[in-house]
């Protein structure tokens, strides 16, 4: 659901998929090729968010901050289920693990990996390729070019996927026993396999 707060209306660019059942409010700003998945919120009622190409915020994540602030995820940041981003600069291409939290004014750097369930604490500023974990997070070593290289795959098919939505997502009555020709499904590994040596 898309609304707009105080005059200010989200700009989605048409190539991006925001799911139905997401919610985006008020300073918007999102590029192209960017998913929002179902029960993400993205809420810009405070503050300015933007999303530049090829973000992904995936199913049950928040992006907010403090009053008076401006954030921006950066070309190809991906952000994990259920992670919350909270007045927090995100940099290009990093990764932000499910059930994160990234708090105001921490700066995430570009190629960044945030493991999963880390609390990144408010200020924190991490540089590019740092490998960030824990409760507080901090950062244990480099990001390898082989990280980097999966890392930048699976954003690669979340980076397809609101193409694929637009064509192909419909809500439907459910079937009540399997059909004999049930489609095959597709072969994401391999997918992601050839995404890893691009």
């Amino acid at each position: 659901m898309i609304y707009s707060f105080k005059s200010h209306i989200p700009v989605i660019h048409k190539s991006s998929f925001v799911h139905p059942q997401a919610t985006v409010i008020g300073n918007v700003i999102i590029g192209k090729n960017c998913y929002v998945g179902p029960s993400a919120v993205i809420r810009g009622d405070w503050g300015e968010i933007i999303l530049e190409d090829g973000v992904n915020v995936q199913e049950n994540c928040t992006v907010h901050m403090f009053p008076g602030k401006s954030i921006t995820l950066k070309e190809g940041a991906h952000v994990g289920h259920g992670a919350i981003i909270h007045g927090a600069n995100l940099g290009r291409n990093c990764m932000i693990g499910m059930n994160s939290v990234i708090m105001d004014d921490a700066t995430i750097g570009d190629d960044c990996i945030v493991g999963a369930m880390a609390f990144v604490k408010a200020e924190a500023v991490f540089e590019p390729r740092s490998l960030i974990v824990g409760n507080p997070a901090k950062k244990i070593k480099e990001v390898s070019d082989q990280m980097i290289a999966w890392k930048t795959a699976g954003t690669k098919l979340y980076q397809q996927l609101p193409a694929d939505c637009h064509e192909t997502m419909r809500e439907v009555e459910p079937l009540r026993e399997i059909p004999e020709n049930r489609p095959v499904q597709e072969d994401f590994y391999k997918t992601f396999q050839e995404m890893k040596k691009k």
